[in-house]
């Protein structure tokens, strides 16, 4: 996602967790999020070469803002930090996968309104995990956390209009479609015209219970 941005805010941590979903990584007391076949956890200055790999590649950063070019650029950028704890503006999770720790992507979430009321995210994945349904699962443990933990009323998202891949993602993970943005993103010097997406706190809820009470019972 084009919203994805490297800046000096990459090491921002938060003191919480994710209740029931995730432990405390003790580096930077970052939430540690598990899933069946994810982790989503910070960002390690180990993680630079992989992102490197992934996040360069022409498919992936066709619609992000440009990542650094090198892996030692991604070290710098893991790095950097200006803002720690929980004055915490912006909170950065590496994908993995389990039994691995090798990043495959990255995910954001950016407080646009004070303690994170309206929140701004974006995400990039390697592309040979696109369709897999790995980003299904870190985009649910992040909203999870997002809605639950950091208090996230409403959650925004930007995409190109040519990004469809993109804009299905997030659909999938319940975003609502709410209009164009005209020539919003420039992208190797020419501006793209963007979608705007949000999903609502009690929406988000809500989806969650429909489905919860739409899976089988377990007979013993």
């Amino acid at each position: 996602m084009e919203r994805v941005r490297f800046t000096r805010e990459m090491e921002a941590t938060i003191h919480r967790t994710s209740s029931g979903t995730g432990t405390t990584d003790r580096r930077g007391e970052h939430p540690v999020l598990v899933g069946s076949r994810v982790t989503v956890r910070a960002l390690h200055a180990s993680d630079a070469a992989s992102l490197a790999v992934h996040l360069t590649a022409p498919e992936v950063a066709r619609f992000i803002a440009a990542p650094p070019a090198t892996v030692e650029g991604f070290e710098r950028f893991i790095r950097r930090k200006s803002l720690q704890g929980t004055d915490a503006k912006t909170v950065w999770f590496a994908i993995t996968l389990n039994g691995t720790d090798s990043a495959i992507g990255i995910i954001q979430i950016r407080e646009l309104e004070p303690r994170f009321q309206v929140a701004e995210w974006g995400f990039a994945l390697a592309s040979a995990f696109w369709g897999t349904g790995v980003f299904m699962e870190a985009a649910s443990l992040v909203l999870e956390f997002a809605f639950e933990q950091l208090g996230v009323h409403r959650l925004e998202a930007r995409a190109a209009v040519r990004n469809g891949r993109g804009g299905r993602a997030l659909q999938k993970v319940g975003a609502v479609q709410e209009g164009v943005l005209r020539k919003a993103f420039l992208k190797d010097g020419r501006y793209l015209d963007q979608v705007m997406y949000s999903i609502v706190a009690e929406d988000w809820r809500a989806s969650r219970e429909t489905r919860r009470m739409a899976e089988p019972s377990v007979i013993h």
